[in-house]
């Protein structure tokens, strides 16, 4: 199937993947009266002597805007924020139907940061969290800190944290697989934009000791002139051996590899210079830094990529609507690591030993039992961790 053709065709038939519906009875004088004026005073009253109340009167509580600016929109980069609107009305399809979050597109006409954070800080009061996708690097870093510091609802970018997530878990698999320690192995990142620098950050918090990051330049290293600020903070908790050289100086001795970066940029003699049941994570979209195929005849233990098309597919969709979910549930303030560590061991979880294979070590994106088992992590650790204003 061309799916692109498909999607076009789709799309014009659709005239949009969401719509609003009414939750309340609107077609008697009666009905109106409780559901707009005169009744309706009573419940604004209510929400101006506390605010809290929105959470319990309105449909606040259960609310989450997917924001972008439509500066890195897929692979497709800076194409505007009308443009974005397809992959934010489909991020928000896969809200409701897999957390029964209800969810909106918000596409602002800005890529200045100040913009940006005062306009969702001012809407801010409409919603029950925040989800930004699809913003640039390394704005999108300044944009999140600033809102998760300012605002006292969750703030989550997709492309960071959900993307660190479902690597997280799969990972955690695939060395269950390999008998390989978490702490004892030797990780290669390439790509060092907002996906690669998140998924280094979580992964040092989960347990990985090596991390060595790569970009188009080649090795980060601390000291390197051209690193962004971004970077320079990475730099700081990774490469801890100052190794310096190409992506493929990296990757010998590697036990795995993660890919955010492009297409095609890693060769079979890369991965046979990697160690023992070599991992690869080839995610970048629509074209891998290397085919399935090829490093499978390298000698990859594991592939997994950001496809459908191939097995292991490693999608956020397997996170943020069950992590919103579980947010939203006991009203957390924000989404902190310890949740979303829950949220990884949530979705590992969810593949048992028996059903645990070199094919399958996820779960499928559709498989709402892992949407409800991360919902349930993050909730109950929003709990312990302190950060929820609902038991």
């Amino acid at each position: 199937m061309n799916y692109k053709e498909v999607s076009l065709k789709k799309h014009g038939e659709w005239k949009g993947k969401i719509e609003m519906v009414c939750r309340v009875p609107v077609d008697s004088r009666e009905a109106l009266s409780v559901a707009y004026t005169p009744g309706v005073a009573e419940p604004c009253m209510a929400i101006h002597n506390d605010v809290e109340k929105s959470f319990e009167l309105t449909r606040r509580w259960n609310t989450v805007p997917v924001i972008t600016d439509g500066t890195a929109v897929l692979g497709l980069g800076d194409i505007g924020p009308e443009a974005g609107m397809p992959v934010m009305e489909g991020k928000c399809a896969l809200f409701k139907a897999y957390g029964n979050v209800d969810a909106y597109p918000l596409c602002i006409g800005s890529k200045d940061t100040e913009d940006i954070i005062k306009t969702i800080k001012l809407l801010a009061g409409s919603f029950g969290g925040i989800n930004l996708e699809d913003i640039s690097a390394p704005r999108c870093f300044e944009i999140e800190t600033r809102l998760k510091e300012e605002l006292d609802i969750p703030v989550f970018h997709d492309d960071q944290h959900g993307t660190a997530i479902v690597s997280a878990a799969a990972l955690l698999n695939a060395l269950k697989l390999a008998n390989k320690k978490i702490d004892e192995i030797n990780l290669v990142i390439n790509g060092a934009g907002a996906a690669g620098i998140a998924i280094a950050k979580f992964l040092l918090k989960l347990g990985v000791k090596n991390v060595t990051m790569c970009d188009l330049k080649g090795i980060i290293c601390k000291g390197n002139d051209w690193l962004n600020p971004a970077q320079k903070e990475v730099a700081e908790i990774t490469n801890l051996k100052h190794i310096k050289g190409t992506l493929a100086d990296a990757m010998k001795g590697a036990d795995a590899f993660i890919g955010v970066s492009g297409p095609h940029c890693v060769t079979k003699d890369m991965v046979k210079s990697m160690a023992d049941k070599p991992i690869l994570f080839t995610c970048a979209n629509p074209v891998p830094e290397i085919e399935p195929k090829d490093a499978k005849e390298a000698g990859a233990f594991i592939v997994g990529t950001g496809s459908s098309e191939y097995p292991n597919q490693i999608n956020n969709v397997l996170v943020f609507p069950g992590l919103f979910r579980g947010a939203l549930d006991v009203r957390a303030t924000t989404v902190n690591t310890e949740m979303m560590i829950a949220a990884s061991r949530g979705i590992a979880g969810c593949v048992s030993d028996k059903e645990l294979s070199t094919d399958y070590i996820l779960p499928y994106a559709y498989d709402k039992n892992a949407h409800r088992a991360v919902a349930k992590a993050v909730a109950e650790m929003a709990v312990k961790t302190g950060v929820a204003k609902l038991k």
